[in-house]
Formats: structure tokens, sequence, C-alpha cells
């Protein structure tokens, strides 16, 4: 039972973390209808700009400022470089930018910054763990969690009580309305950009925190995609949701499955309970469902 309470809590904790990713998700999605398939490559660069900062003396709250700081500004340069002259065209043709994005990317990463493995020095966090009861907690993976809850609060009240994120809001619940009540849809989804940039960047600092900054953090920012899916890819509780089950389903798969079938399962786990969830429900648990009548 206590390996078991134990696997629970820190899945929860990665969980939030995804959770804070998939925010970025759902927000293109709901405000444009794209699958953005580049996050993973977003969250490497966050890594690697937290990073760069903390490296040259500045403290690491401060350098998650102005991480989020750099992703506004790269969120908005990238929507209207690649993609504003896309808005009114085929989805597909979106979605296959954001491919060719996420390689551009993930080359240009490696350009700056190389390939090495590299780490937060001197360490942000204690490697001794703390104890409640019979379980110990990592300090790394705790504060972790904290931040990432912190901000996703942060852009929910975002959302809800100022002018912009209603107007994000009404965009991606009714193009044609907002439009009509002089919403400028340029302008959200230029923000929708900024702020995901945002999300996923301080999602792969805390990931860089917990395993290192490398190029395979942009695999963990694509891993959240079946938390993503398992919400509803335009809901936001349900990223909140979604990015805790696949952090506890992930944690437990490596723990009680590793033994058995050696080799990632631990990394595969998640996609494997996306395709079969999707059987039964191909809109996830908040998801809109379309109704076309003839």
């Amino acid at each position: 039972m206590e390996l078991f309470f134990m696997t629970l809590t820190t899945g929860i904790m990665v969980g939030g973390i995804y959770a804070l990713v998939a925010l970025g998700w759902v927000l293109i999605f709901k405000c444009s209808g794209v699958l953005n398939l580049a996050m993973g490559e977003l969250t490497l660069i966050g890594a690697y700009v937290t990073l760069s900062f903390y490296s040259m003396g500045v403290p690491f709250v401060l350098s998650i400022l102005c991480t989020l700081i750099i992703g506004i500004v790269l969120g908005i340069l990238i929507e209207r470089i690649f993609l504003d002259k896309l808005i009114g065209e085929p989805i597909l043709a979106v979605i296959m930018v954001t491919v060719g994005l996420s390689f551009f990317l993930k080359g240009l990463v490696g350009f700056i910054w190389g390939t090495d493995t590299r780490v937060f020095e001197p360490a942000i966090f204690s490697l001794k763990p703390f104890t409640i009861g019979f379980l110990k907690i990592s300090i790394v993976y705790f504060w972790s969690f904290v931040l990432a809850i912190v901000l996703f609060l942060v852009f929910v009240a975002f959302f809800k009580y100022t002018r912009w994120g209603l107007s994000m809001q009404a965009t991606a619940d009714d193009e044609t309305a907002a439009l009509s009540l002089g919403v400028s849809a340029r302008f959200v989804y230029a923000a929708s950009w900024a702020i995901a940039f945002m999300a996923a960047g301080v999602g792969g600092a805390l990931l860089g925190n917990i395993n290192g900054v490398n190029i395979s953090i942009g695999y963990l920012g694509l891993l959240v995609l079946p938390a993503v899916v398992l919400g509803g890819l335009n809901s936001v509780p349900g990223a909140i949701v979604g990015g805790l089950t696949i952090g506890i389903l992930q944690n437990f798969a490596g723990t009680y499955l590793d033994g058995f079938f050696p080799g990632g399962v631990k990394e595969i786990f998640p996609f494997a309970f996306m395709a079969v969830f999707l059987l039964f429900k191909p809109y996830g648990l908040w998801g809109w469902i379309k109704i076309e009548r003839m």
C-alpha cells in the first residue's frame, strides 16, 4: 500500500504539469479548431529558455517570469509569420503547417543549445524528499505541482474575468457572432498562441527540473496529447482531469508493468489508453459533440 500511495501521489504531481501543458493544446483548438502538433517543441523551447536565464544568475522564479514574457513574443511571432495567412483555409493545411513547425523548432533548438542533457546548476530544489506519514514526496515534484496549479488558476481567471479572455471564449463558442460584435479574430488567434506558448514553456521548465533538459522534453510535451483527448479537445476543466489522469496512469504503468514488459511501457501506455478510450468516448469526457441534421 505504501508503494501504491507513493505512485499515486507522484502521478498526481506530474499530472499537474501535464494539465498546464494541456491547457495550451485546448486553447488553440478551442479558438481555431487546429490540433497544434508543435506543442512538444514549444515545451522544449520553454525549458531551454528558463535554463538559459537561470544559468546567467537570474533567480528561478524570475527566470519563469522571463520565460512567460518571451513565450508571449514568440507565440505572437509564430502565429503572425506562419499561420496568419492560413485563416479560413482547410484545417488539415494548418495542422500540416504545425507539423512542419515542430521539425523547424526542434532543429532550431539543436542548433542553438545542442542535444546534450543539461541540468539546473546549482540545483533549485533539494534532492532529499520530505515525509508525510509513510509517504516520501520529492521536493521537486511537490513545488513543480504547486507552481503548475498556481499558473493554471491564473490562466483560468484570465479567461473568466478579463475582456481579452472573454473575447477569446466568445470566438471559440461562435466565431461569426463574435466577429459581429467587433471581436478581432486575428487578435484572438495570436493571443491563443501566445498563451499556449506560455503554458507549454513553463511546463517544459518544470519537467526540465525533474528529468534534466534535453531534446526528449519535446516528446514529453507530446505525451500530453492523450490527456487532452481524454478530457475533451475543447474543455479547460477536461485538461485538468485529463492531465491528472494520464500522470497517474503513466506512473502506475511504470511501477507495476515495467517488470513484465520492459522497454518503455510507461511512455506507451498513455497512448494505448487513448486508443481504447476513443472507441467508447470519441469526443472525450467533456468535448463538444457535433450533431448534423440533414
